[in-house]
């Protein structure tokens, strides 16, 4: 008998629904889905099933998540959810050649700042003009933390990792759009978390 390879995320349960339904008011009715660092797998089962339009292609540069995307697709048996990819969002090229949107859900506070930088990069070389990148998560607005619970699980991050922590939203804002994106749309989310929807301008702002 064959374990299980899938995994849970406690937060998922919770977050699923309020994060499904901005996704569904601003991503396309049609077209390909990359979600950056999906950790488990729950979310991509769950988005894929409820759009269906969609085609969901889930990645993280985990093996054992990986593995367990896989065991969640398995179970779930979606038409429109891809198997998962290897990919590191600091790599300069990915696997995938063009996306309608690119999804990354509580990853900016759990990584490297270059991991950030090479998602920004990554999305603008995949996204048509007024592709979606969007992100869920807790931010920093204007250096302040929203929260108190927030500035804890900053704290927290920064002792298991001093390159983790929560991300300042005008720092992430400055670097996507060096990227080539719009301001962002803000819409306040459950438990102090934000959902932020950039749009791909068609252009980024490297130097010539």
């Amino acid at each position: 008998m064959t374990a299980d390879a899938r995994q849970y995320a406690p937060a998922t349960a919770r977050n699923r629904e309020p994060i499904l339904q901005v996704l569904r008011k601003v991503l396309p009715a049609r077209g390909h889905v990359l979600e950056i660092s999906s950790g488990t797998g729950e979310h991509a089962v769950f988005f894929a099933s409820g759009l269906p339009g969609l085609t969901w292609q889930p990645s993280d540069p985990d093996p054992a998540a990986r593995a367990s995307i896989t065991a969640w697709a398995a179970a779930a048996a979606l038409v429109n959810l891809r198997p998962a990819l290897d990919i590191d969002a600091r790599a300069p090229t990915w696997p995938v050649a063009r996306a309608d949107a690119v999804i990354c859900i509580n990853m900016l506070h759990i990584a490297p700042w270059e991991a950030a930088l090479g998602l920004f990069a990554g999305a603008a070389r995949i996204l048509p003009t007024h592709g979606v990148l969007y992100f869920y998560g807790p931010f920093k607005r204007d250096g302040r933390h929203t929260a108190p619970s927030n500035a804890a699980f900053d704290e927290s991050l920064r002792g298991r990792n001093p390159a983790w922590g929560v991300r300042d939203l005008g720092e992430v804002t400055a670097a996507v759009a060096e990227a080539g994106f719009a301001p962002p749309d803000i819409v306040p989310m459950p438990a102090n978390n934000l959902s932020v929807i950039f749009r791909y301008l068609g252009t980024a702002n490297r130097p010539i």
